[in-house]
């Protein structure tokens, strides 16, 4: 199939089904395949704004595969910059194929010729996709009216790739070198045909997850037990690093990519697929990267706001809270427990530490320094871990937000 249709079944099961976008197979091969992906990913990115430029060529909101239809074109043709004669014409072609969209196609021709004359001038007032009401209630308080256009300022940009190196000196032509040492790429290219990644020389890994790990601190020689492993970058920057790793995770399939990803990298740790209050073991470091909201992953992910509710985030607190507890069962005294989420919100991070510091007399955090790991002063949370905004280096191609805090088990 493809790229346009199969964008569009992409387009459908987000918008229509509620299906989070990776867990959507795409119907589409290849070059095709990785286009769709893109196509999807640019109107999820864009849909307000695309959605107000065709505002005024509908009296009434069309049914929702024909609105995919236009929002496909309207970004080929804002966004991407398409010939619009092509785009036109293909997307017509495609909507004479669908029974729900077979009598939109003259709809579908007139709109779309209307966006390329005259949504230019309208896109460039447009404003960045809004954050769903639920998570910007729950951030305004914290971070302002300010923070929160910024945050949806760099959710609206196409992410870098960001690779993790495995050693120190390895270096990529064209890759920005970050301050923290990931490898940062503006240019998109397949990642697999990179100079290095055949031999494992390094992993896809945003720049913001790649930092709860350098909170352990030398892990060289240490047990480390990884909870929430897959897909296994962290496991990676531990087993690199020379500590002796168990990963443990929930998902078979998850974990199988773990092993691809050690074999390329030449790697090793010990695999273990089962459920994380199950597993028994003393480890002199943790690092459970908890189950959580994905609200800081918007920016490579901008499906979530539209299959998400926020019912999910109190379920959410309690299963963080009650990993946390076991993890300390697996410590030994005097050992480091790395607590880090891909979240936003503070009832995932900050209250988290707060609280279990109040449930464990034996506790205490770690204050983090972020300028001594390569970061920026403004990344310390007052309770001494740290709180990544998308927003942050936002002149570098941003970030995903995270938290993150280390504990110490007396």
């Amino acid at each position: 199939m493809k790229a346009r249709p199969a964008a569009l079944i992409l387009l459908n099961a987000v918008l229509r089904d509620r299906q989070i976008l990776g867990q959507v197979d795409v119907p589409a091969e290849g070059a095709e395949a990785a286009r769709a992906s893109r196509l999807a990913l640019a109107v999820l990115r864009n849909l307000g704004a695309v959605d107000a430029v065709l505002k005024p060529y509908t009296q009434r909101k069309p049914q929702i595969g024909v609105h995919n239809i236009l929002r496909l074109g309207a970004v080929e043709l804002l966004v991407n910059g398409e010939d619009a004669h092509g785009v036109v014409s293909d997307l017509v072609g495609i909507s004479k194929t669908q029974p729900h969209t077979r009598k939109a196609q003259g709809m579908v021709n007139a709109i779309l010729r209307k966006v390329a004359t005259e949504g230019p001038e309208v896109w460039a007032k447009t404003q960045p996709q809004r954050l769903p009401p639920w998570l910007d209630k729950a951030l305004r308080k914290r971070i302002g009216a300010e923070g929160i256009k910024a945050i949806e300022a760099a959710q609206a940009q196409t992410p870098p790739i960001d690779l993790t190196p495995r050693d120190a000196d390895f270096a990529l032509e064209g890759a920005d070198v970050l301050p923290t040492g990931s490898l940062r790429l503006h240019n998109h290219p397949q990642v697999s045909a990179l100079p290095g990644y055949a031999e494992g020389k390094f992993w896809v890994q945003d720049a913001a997850a790649a930092v709860p790990v350098k909170l352990l601190g030398d892990v060289k020689g240490k047990k480390v037990l990884d909870i929430c492993a897959a897909p296994g970058g962290k496991t990676m920057q531990l087993a690199a690093a020379g500590a002796e790793v168990t990963a443990l995770d929930i998902s078979g399939p998850r974990m199988k990519r773990v092993a691809e990803n050690l074999t390329r990298t030449q790697l090793s740790a010990s695999l273990v697929t089962g459920d994380a209050f199950q597993h028994q073991g003393t480890y002199d470091a943790i690092l459970l990267d908890a189950p959580c909201s994905a609200t800081g992953t918007i920016r490579r992910h901008p499906d979530l706001p539209f299959v998400k509710s926020g019912d999910e985030i109190e379920p959410l607190t309690k299963l963080q809270m009650q990993m946390i507890d076991h993890a300390l069962t697996l410590l030994k005294p005097g050992g480091t427990l790395v607590y880090c989420t891909c979240s936003l919100l503070p009832v995932e991070g900050e209250f988290q530490i707060k609280a279990a510091l109040k449930r464990h007399d034996a506790l205490s955090i770690i204050p983090t320094d972020p300028t001594a790991i390569g970061g920026d002063a403004a990344w310390a949370s007052e309770e001494g871990g740290l709180r990544l905004w998308p927003s942050f280096w936002a002149d570098k191609g941003g970030m995903d937000g995270f938290y993150m805090a280390a504990l110490r088990l007396s």
